[in-house]
């Protein structure tokens, strides 16, 4: 692994020329080359139509798929570098997922789900414990530690998700679609409590096709036929 030093501390995702084409025939260009570049604590959202790009980018994120050009360093690690077993480690540690589907365990409880992250991060089963109770204080769920998600709402249900994901303290937060699944009123609670982890320091990632929850980010990165555009401009308040 090698380590970016610019003075400061690196920024959370630099992608350098990445891209990603499938092999043919013929070839697909489903990311082209791009530079990126999300520091500590920014909260950035990444629109564009179906079919854009968007599920590729969140791959390479993600650490789920491995761009076919250039470098990816997370948190300064340059991912290309590392074996598989080492890139999954790396995922587990330093990146949080929220999908719009929850993908919980239906059979076991809000807190179990949360727990049960932990393990492939080898976390003592005493502290997976006090972590998970920590996450669902911190996601307003405190008195649902004992629920199974069937008797969950869609928003408790995507707020044991987030609990889930962020347990680690994990450096990206990377969210799809997280409001797709949820009315407008439950959807706005979701996204004020993104706005809410922001705040308290996160760094966090929100693919979505909403024009409005696109809107909640620092600025927006835009994706189409592959070409990706980063767009900086003053977030507007909720």
């Amino acid at each position: 692994m090698t380590a970016q030093s610019r003075g400061g501390p690196p920024p959370v995702v630099e992608f350098r020329r990445v891209g990603l084409t499938y092999p043919g025939p013929p070839p697909v260009a489903a990311l082209q080359a791009c530079d990126l570049r999300i520091e500590r604590g920014e909260y950035v959202t990444v629109v564009g139509p179906s079919g854009s790009g968007k599920s590729t980018f969140l791959n390479i994120a993600g650490l789920l798929d491995l761009p076919t050009t250039g470098s990816y360093l997370l948190d300064g690690i340059d991912t290309s570098t590392i074996n598989d077993t080492q890139r999954t480690s790396l995922r587990g540690m330093r990146i949080g997922f929220v999908f719009q589907a929850f993908h919980l365990l239906p059979h076991r409880s809000a807190l179990e789900n949360v727990e049960l992250a932990m393990l492939y991060q080898r976390v003592p089963r005493r502290r997976r414990r006090t972590r998970a109770e920590r996450a669902l204080h911190r996601v307003g769920l405190a008195h649902r530690m004992d629920a199974l998600p069937t008797r969950l709402s869609g928003g408790e249900r995507q707020r044991v998700a987030i609990a889930r994901a962020v347990a680690s303290s994990p450096s990206l937060l990377l969210c799809d679609e997280p409001t797709g699944n949820l009315d407008s009123e439950t959807a706005a609670s979701i996204l004020n409590l993104l706005d809410a982890l922001h705040h308290d320091g996160m760094t966090i990632t929100v693919i979505t096709h909403d024009p409005d929850v696109a809107r909640r980010g620092q600025r927006t990165v835009t994706i189409r036929d592959g070409v990706l555009t980063d767009t900086p401009r003053a977030r507007t308040a909720p």
